[in-house]
């Protein structure tokens, strides 16, 4: 499912048109983008939770070249799914 796809489902299960369902999952989208930079876990009680850790900085390999490489430490995002979302997919 692509994101078109997604605001069509959710429009008809929440009998909203596409436009009001795109700028609500807009808002959605932002306002855990600005929690995860502000360093903020997002919890979604039996959906899941979304937080961010470091990934340590790490020596890689070019695959074209096979020269070592520095790999700079990051942040990254994370999802874990929620109990209910597991129970639901199996």
């Amino acid at each position: 499912m692509n994101k078109t796809e997604l605001i069509a489902s959710m429009a008809e299960k929440s009998e909203l048109t596409k436009a009001e369902t795109a700028l609500a999952l807009k808002a959605f989208e932002a306002a855990v983008t600005e929690a995860l930079q502000a360093g903020d876990k997002v919890s979604i009680v039996g959906f899941g939770s979304f937080e961010t850790a470091a990934r340590a900085a790490r020596t890689g390999r070019n695959p074209l070249t096979g020269a070592e490489i520095q790999i700079a430490q990051s942040i990254v995002p994370k999802f874990k799914a929620g109990k209910l979302l597991k129970d639901s997919v199996n």
